[in-house]
Parts: structure tokens; sequence; C-alpha cells
């Protein structure tokens, strides 16, 4: 794969742009210079931009990159590709021209990748397996589920979807999960991992209640091997034993490295040959007659045949082997992820076996690395996409580069834990954000990372705080719903002072529903013994670490967004803990009055501006606290104003519905004052630029000074605003 420059890049310009713009700029170069190998020798020396951006009063300097229209992109060619239409197409393909084809999808996603400046390392592990699947399977009739959204970007491509793969992650695009409503060959939507197996598990039931003889694969990946819910439903498919492949794509990846300096598990001929004796249909059923046999002579002998053949598999079989077993999932592997040949001469034995019960067969593949010298780094699922050494977040940090809230919210709690030796760190959710290698790097017996086991997470937390400890458990939005009976029934029912730093709150733009984060101002506000508070601005944020790690006579959470911080930021100082319940005041103003919760109250200040263009002075105040709320502030907001909008980039039952249930109670609003919320619409926002995404859920600066303007009943200024 190769791109061609056939253009000087342009002279520098000066841009204006809005938050969003420099997000992914440094990765953007970064992950430009990894994947595309361009013809340098006409290139001009590297120009500056210089982004302006006057609502934050500083500037930043980055390194350009030519515009897109200045390039002629001229990728290498796919002759085989082009003749895939459907998975049907690849059934008359040679070996040779199979791995041909996943040279070419390989580089097809590269390209596209490139391009969109976003990784594709563990989306390009699987492409041999994917290749096999379809080659072996039947789709759509087959159903073939995966649970994590990278490793279905072949899978996409292959079932006709590589015309709109450009589109991926952008508005009115493909989806960068699996999605029943974009296509047939996508029965089951995934995102957050560990649901396949029990969703392929369902599916084999009702295929077997409905007489059908179709197969059902599942492909999970050993990142969401963390998730209890994975071994649940293995243990119910062997209590079963209904029919289904399970494909464990093991890229030999693990949270922590190996204490005992042991090699990982690697693919040898032995490994490969034996994996071809196991899924062949003679051995399968010498076993089955074997067992058959051991029955006939008695429980005793066939017990002791059982545990013969246990001890045997566990001798030549990899370590771990076993406890599929026990499960009931008969187990086939290791093999090569990335030899096609091997894979097609098992997944084909393994597709003719009838009536044998859940086979397990165990892939390892290899993620491709980047060469990006110190910002060289394994790209989780659903990471960020941003460098995660300790050297590359210092790097960011030091150049003022696309700072986000999760760089602020460490730096502080670097500055707590180093002067409270109590304060330890549980990371919880899929991926881990560059910024918290900081944190593990300089605190490392302090800092726990349990992947996907949120519920363990939570409340292996509280123990901490059992133990006198200060836990921090950091877990992003979406993930936190998975923990939710840990957090009502090990945290809050018993006032356990367990700090939650909830990450990615809100709505994260091309990352769509699956990973977005609406509902925990909603669940976390209506629990008994809980703080609920979110930072207007990374200052904020600071001071709420500095709040958090005070408490400790209950539990306490705080939520702040994904992306780039307010301010320019520079060397954080210590955080001043802030009085809990209490608001402020940031503009006042007259008639109408807003009320923001979180970062939002950036945008009131915004339609506050917008405002005074028609002559309207509107009062602005930061809440805070959705619990407890600031009932001395919103008295004063209703007695002295009209109109009272409460903000909120959350759902229905959030920070607005605690105040009308003050505000009613309080007899507020039997008198002058007329309240209206604006809050999340109560549908699914889909994957768009975070711009878009804040236009189509009408939570932007614009949305909330055309409500201000319907409710003064000046609706002709209200269309002028909006246009």
């Amino acid at each position: 794969m190769g791109a061609t420059y056939l253009h000087s890049p342009p002279a520098a310009v000066n841009l204006i742009c809005d938050e969003s713009a420099l997000l992914h700029s440094t990765s953007c170069c970064l992950h430009f210079c990894r994947h595309l190998r361009c013809n340098t020798s006409n290139l001009k020396p590297c120009q500056t931009l210089v982004f302006n951006l006057p609502s934050r009063g500083f500037n930043r300097r980055v390194s350009a990159l030519p515009d897109v229209d200045d390039f002629f992109w001229e990728k290498d060619p796919t002759p085989i590709l082009d003749t895939i239409d459907a998975p049907i197409h690849l059934k008359n393909l040679s070996s040779k021209e199979l791995k041909q084809l996943a040279g070419e999808v390989r580089s097809e996603i590269a390209f596209i990748m490139a391009r969109k400046c976003q990784p594709c390392n563990t989306g390009h592990s699987v492409i041999e397996l994917t290749i096999a699947i379809h080659y072996v399977f039947n789709a759509p009739m087959d159903k073939i589920l995966w649970d994590a959204g990278q490793h279905a970007y072949a899978h996409k491509i292959l079932t006709g979807r590589r015309s709109l793969f450009h589109t991926i992650k952008q508005r009115k695009g493909l989806s960068g999960f699996t999605s029943r409503f974009e296509s047939e060959y996508d029965p089951f939507g995934a995102g957050h991992g560990c649901n396949s197996l029990s969703a392929g598990l369902g599916m084999a039931v009702a295929r077997d209640l409905g007489g059908r003889k179709n197969r059902i694969v599942t492909v999970m990946s050993n990142w969401t091997t963390m998730a209890g819910q994975v071994y649940e439903a293995m243990g119910h498919a062997g209590f079963l034993d209904s029919n289904m492949v399970v494909i464990l794509n093991d890229s030999r990846h693990t949270l922590l490295p190996k204490a005992d300096g042991q090699p990982k598990m690697s693919v040898n001929a032995f490994s490969s040959a034996l994996s071809k004796v196991q899924s062949s249909k003679g051995f399968r059923k010498f076993r089955e007659a074997a067992k058959g046999l051991s029955k006939w002579f008695g429980k005793g002998m066939h017990e002791f045949a059982a545990k013969v053949d246990e001890y045997a598999r566990g001798m030549i079989g990899p370590h771990g082997a076993t406890l599929f077993e026990e499960l009931g999932l008969y187990y086939i592997g290791p093999i090569d992820g990335n030899n096609i040949d091997d894979l097609i001469c098992v997944l084909k034995e393994v597709a003719t076996l009838d009536s044998t019960g859940p086979v397990l067969v165990h892939v390892i593949t290899e993620n491709e690395k980047d060469s990006g010298g110190d910002f060289d780094t394994e790209i989780a699922p659903n990471d960020e996409g941003t460098p995660d050494s300790s050297q590359g977040i210092q790097i960011f940090l030091e150049n003022g580069l696309s700072r986000t809230y999760n760089d602020c919210f460490v730096e502080a709690l670097i500055a707590e834990a180093e002067n409270d030796k109590r304060i330890v760190v549980v990371h919880g959710g899929m991926g881990i954000h560059r910024s918290l290698r900081l944190f593990q790097s300089r605190f490392p017996d302090r800092f726990f990372d349990l992947g996907i086991a949120e519920q363990h997470a939570v409340t292996f937390s509280a123990g901490l705080a059992c133990g006198g400890l200060k836990p921090f458990c950091i877990i992003p939005s979406t993930f936190l719903q998975r923990a939710y009976d840990q957090i009502v029934e090990d945290v809050d029912m018993q006032k356990i002072p367990v700090r939650f730093a909830i990450t990615n709150a809100g709505l994260v733009g091309s990352e769509g529903p699956i990973n977005s984060g609406p509902f925990d101002i909603t669940f976390m506000s209506c629990l008994p013994n809980m703080i609920v508070m979110s930072p207007s601005d990374e200052d904020e944020l600071i001071d709420m670490v500095a709040t958090a790690a005070m408490v400790e006579d209950r539990p306490i959470c705080f939520r702040y967004p994904r992306g780039d911080i307010v301010g320019a930021g520079g060397t954080l100082a210590y955080g001043n803990p802030l009085e809990i319940g209490k608001g402020e005041i940031l503009a006042e103003g007259k008639e109408i009055a807003f009320l923001g919760y979180g970062e939002v109250v950036q945008r009131c200040l915004i339609a506050r501006s917008l405002l005074s263009n028609f002559g309207i002075q509107a009062t602005v105040a930061n809440a805070r606290f959705c619990k407890p709320l600031d009932i001395d502030l919103i008295r004063m907001l209703c007695q002295q104003h009209d109109f009272l909008i409460t903000v909120e980039e959350g759902t229905v039952g959030g920070f607005g519905s605690h105040v009308s249930q003050f505000i009613s109670l309080d007899g507020l609003l039997d008198g002058r004052v007329k309240w209206r919320p604006i809050v999340l619409p109560d549908r699914y926002i889909e994957h768009a630029s975070l711009t878009e995404q804040l236009d189509m859920a009408g939570l932007t600066a614009h949305h909330i000074a055309a409500t201000a303007l319907t409710l003064l009943g000046r609706h002709r200024d209200a269309l002028l605003l909006m246009k």
C-alpha cells in the first residue's frame, strides 16, 4: 500500500477552528507517517499551521499536513478484492488467491484508516481468520458474531460494504461496530465485548427448537475473557450441549506482563498438527466411541476414562485448555491465526461435526505494530487511538498539544497521590487512556488495571476502601453501566467511600451510541448516599479531584467528557476542595437564567453572548453538583427571573429532573418562574463528529440561545439564529 505526492504543500495558513479541530491533530500526523509510504523527493520543508482559538484565548502550533485535495492518492491494486461483492465469491478461490486477498484487504483497511487518522492494528490481525470463516461457512444463513468493532472491519469489506467503508464512523456512514440495522451479515450488534457467546448460544437454541440446521460461529477476543459473562455463557453452552463454534482470537496480550518472564504461548508444527487431529471427524468419533464403551463397563470405569482423557489433553495441550473442557466445550488449538491453510483445514473439520456440542477453536493472531519510535504502542479495542507510553504523554504535555480532560485529571490525581499514600487507582473498561500510563509508571504498586471486569473493579475498590485506602475507580460511563448492581449493593448501600471518576461522559463523536455516556447522571444521582458532581472546565476538574480525595464518609462521583480542555492549560497546581452542594453565578442578567451542569456551562456562556446581540442579558449559573443540589442558588434564580432553563448533556431523569422535583415541592413553580429543561433527546445519537452530534441532539450554544428566545416569545429571532 502506498501513496504518491504529486504537489507541493500549501503555504502556511491561519485556521479558525472550534474545540474539536485539534483533538486528533498530533495523532493524525503520527498515523499518517506510519501507514503511508510517500515519495518525499519533491517535498518542501514542512510548514506550520497556527490555530487561532479566540474562545480560549491562546494559540497552538502543530505540524501541518497538506490538504487532502493536494494529494493524488495512489493505492496498491486489488484485482482479487475487486471481484468480491459477497462471501460466496470466496468459494472458488485457490489457496494462493486467498493469501493474496488477505494482503489486498489489509492494504485497503490501512489505506482508508490512514487517511482517517485512525488505528487499525487489531483489525489487521484477524484478516486471515475472517477470510477463512467466510470461505468455510455460508453467511448470512450461518450466523457469524463478533464482539469487537475493529475485528469486524475485514468482515464488513467482504460482505458488500467495501464501497462505503471510507464512511466508517462518519455521520450517515458505516458504524464502527457490527449492526443489525446495517447488514444481514451482522446478526447481532456488538461493542462492549463478551456478548457474542451469550447471543450466539441463544441463536443456537432457537435454531434447535425451530428444527433448522444452520451453524452459529462466535468470535471473541482475549480482551473480553476478563468479563464474567463469557464464563457464564460457556458453562451454559456446555450444559445445553448445543452445536456452535466458538473462536477465541488470542492476540497474546495480557493486562500485565508475566511475572515469571516466561514466553507467551506460541504455535509450532506439533501444535498445528495436533489441532488438525483434534478437529478431525475420525478422532471425534473414536473419542465418542471410547466414552460409550467406558459407560458400558460402569460408572467407575467411565469416570476413570474421563480423567485419563482430561490428563492426556492437559499434558499435550496448552496451559488453561482444561478450563474450557471443564466448562463443557471441546477444545481445539492453538492454531496459527495468520495461516489461512491451517485455519481452513480445521474450520472445515469443525463445520462437518454434527451433534457434538460446542467447540472452542483457539486461534493465535499477531497484532501488527506501527513503527513510531517513542510512540510505538499496541492499541487496545476502544482506545482513543493516541500513544499511551509514559514518554509519549510527557512529549504531548510539554508541547501543549491536544490536552484532554483525562490529561488534567491524571495530573491532578498524581499531585494528590504524591501527598497521600493512601490514594490508589482502579481502572476498568476496554482499553486505557494514554495519560493513565503516567500514573501507572509513577505508582506501579498503586495502580490496578482490571480490563472489562467492571463489576469486580467496583467491589474491589470497596474492599480497598474498607482496608483504609482511598480508591479512585476510573471507568468510562458506558462501561460503568455493567457494574451498577455492585455500585448499589457493595458501595452506596454500605456508604463506602469509593471515588468514581466517570470518563467519556456524554457524547463521544465517531464512537456513536456504543461508547457514549448519556445515562450516568440519571443512574448515579438516584442513589441515596452518592455525591454527584461534574466540572464546567479543567480547573474545576482539578478541584473535584481534591474534593473527592477529601470525602471519607460516603461515595462520591464526578463525570467529565472525552475531548479537549476548555482553556490553555499549563502546569497544574493542587486543587482546592469545593464546598459540597454549592454552585456559583458566572454571569448576572435578568429575565432568563441558564443553570448548567458540567461542560455545557461553557455553551451556556456562548449562548449568553449570542443573546446579547438581541439585547437580552441572561444569567449563567454553574451548578457543579447534581446531588446535593444548591437549593439556595436555585431559589435565588427562580425568585429573580421569569424563566429558568436547566442544561445538561444527559438523559431525562438527570440533573433537570432533580431541579424540577425541588422547585415543585418548594412551591417555586407556583409563582412567576417557568422552567424548561434541555437534555439529550430520547433516542440514541448515531456516530458522527462531536459537533454534528451536538447539533443532532439540540445541545449547541445556538440551540440553547434559540430556546431562550422562544420562551421570550421572539420566535422570528430564534429562527434567524438557527439559520
